[in-house]
């Protein structure tokens, strides 16, 4: 029994590092090729060694710019940072809000709003991109931060989500607070929130990478180079002529946009992790 666990363990271990060299060999190529000239990628000569450009191709990249994007990708990246954040701080408002509603509030048509928001879940930016590009447009939003984040901030998984949490919460902390004269605001801001912060945590995690891999909608709202984001300069560097491409400033911008994503799932992993476990109890 023990030799056949051990063959198992060592049979799950290898399609695992199977599976992790497949997903991070590309992200490897690309950060070597982010440390060349142009010439040495485009002729196949590129080894899997560390180059000598780096230093000028990431000042390049962040504050000059390459020939096929006019705007330096520090710009582009300032622009998908706040795209990210408005909408994970705007979703995790809306929708621990619109849950507290839910959960502790009676009024009529209390669970088909609910249902309502549920339902939205089926209906992505895709299905309704043009009536809501309409609005943004007669509003005179395009080519702004508000239009980029504000018709993206409504979350049915993020209600959902502190919902079932909410639901968790005993009633007697509840009537607690009612017996030390608090009122739904109070007890909303001094016990809902200080429990939620895991599970806060872990939807701003999932809806910053959200945001920040944006790319339908902000390719249609912004028609100034200053006002795109990252993930579309990675597409405008391509151009169909490899040889027209800058592939060292392509793969420098590449490897730049994976940064704040990784930084933020680092930094917030336990939290991230524990969340997501609490919420499924």
């Amino acid at each position: 029994m023990v030799e056949n666990r051990r063959y198992r363990n060592l049979l799950a271990y290898l399609i695992l590092t199977i599976g992790i060299v497949i997903v991070a060999f590309p992200v490897y190529l690309a950060i070597m090729a982010s440390t060349f000239d142009a010439s040495t990628i485009i002729n196949g000569n590129m080894p899997l060694v560390p180059g000598d450009q780096a230093a000028d191709n990431y000042y390049r990249t962040l504050f000059i710019g390459g020939s096929a994007s006019r705007e330096p990708v520090g710009m582009m990246m300032f622009n998908s940072f706040v795209m990210a954040m408005g909408i994970a701080v705007g979703k995790i408002l809306i929708s621990v809000l619109s849950a507290f509603a839910v959960v502790y509030f009676r009024f009529p048509l209390r669970m088909t709003a609910f249902w309502i928001i549920f339902i939205t879940l089926m209906l992505p930016v895709e299905v309704r991109i043009y009536p809501t590009y309409k609005i943004v447009a007669d509003l005179g939003l395009l080519d702004t931060y508000t239009g980029l984040i504000l018709p993206l901030i409504a979350s049915a998984t993020g209600t959902l989500l502190f919902r079932q949490f909410f639901m968790t919460i005993p009633d007697e902390l509840l009537e607690a607070s009612k017996i030390d004269g608090a009122g739904a605001f109070r007890f909303f801001k001094d016990t809902l929130i200080p429990l939620s912060i895991t599970t806060i945590a872990a939807l701003f995690v999932i809806q910053f990478i959200y945001g920040w891999n944006q790319y339908l909608w902000p390719l249609l709202i912004t028609t100034q180079s200053s006002m795109q984001t990252i993930v579309i300069g990675i597409k405008k560097m391509i151009t169909t002529q490899d040889a027209l491409t800058e592939w060292n400033i392509a793969m420098t911008t590449a490897v730049l946009a994976m940064v704040p994503p990784v930084l933020v799932v680092i930094f917030m992993q336990r939290l991230f992790v524990k969340g997501l476990v609490e919420t499924e109890k």
